[in-house]
């Protein structure tokens, strides 16, 4: 357990403190519980480039890290999603329904094909996409905007640049893994039988 993973680990356990204002601010419209939200998406969102610096500064890249940071952002990201798709109003604005089902719908299908290629393939290299990364960013821009109530009408735009790199980003995973796949043995086609064996 590297620096850079105990890093990562730390904005896994934020997620549910996350949540949790978020859902009482709703409930109370306290601003307290949304200040503690923002500051908690703050760390995680700092914590994102931070872990990525050390591993790469002292040299603590882990196949554990690989996994870990990816679904660090799937949760923080999805959870924030999720939560501020449902009607807020007038707590915090709405963010497009779309844009949580395309995220999450990309996410499920990398978790998948992951899968699959484990299974299939063994030991699998993960190559971060400039579209996921940019995707990302975007993201967490939206759910900083919304958590702190600056001008709604910037949200469609951003939302859509979201969107689009989500989408471009999960078509280069999918054909990435398809190109795994296909250099795999496994994959090839078995010879047909012949007659006698078939009878």
């Amino acid at each position: 357990m590297t620096t850079a993973n105990k890093v990562t680990v730390l904005r896994i356990l934020l997620v549910p403190f996350f949540v949790i204002q978020v859902l009482y601010y709703e409930r109370t419209g306290e601003e307290w519980h949304r200040l503690l939200a923002i500051l908690s998406f703050a760390i995680a969102a700092v914590s994102d480039g931070l872990d990525g610096y050390i591993a790469r500064r002292y040299h603590q890249q882990s196949e554990l890290g690989a996994l870990l940071d990816p679904l660090a952002d799937k949760l923080l990201l999805g959870s924030a999603l999720i939560l501020l798709t449902f009607d807020k109003r007038p707590h915090l604005p709405n963010l497009p329904l779309w844009l949580a089902g395309a995220v999450i719908g990309r996410d499920a299908i990398q978790t998948i094909g992951f899968g699959v290629l484990h299974y299939t393939l063994g030991k699998v290299p993960i190559r971060p996409r400039l579209a996921g990364k940019l995707a990302t960013v975007l993201l967490m821009v939206i759910v900083s905007w919304a958590l702190l109530k600056w001008p709604a009408e910037w949200l469609p735009p951003l939302a859509t640049a979201a969107g689009l790199f989500t989408v471009v980003s999960g078509v280069e995973y999918v054909l990435d893994g398809m190109r795994l796949l296909g250099s795999s043995p496994a994959s090839a086609a078995k010879p047909s039988s012949g007659p006698d064996e078939i009878a």
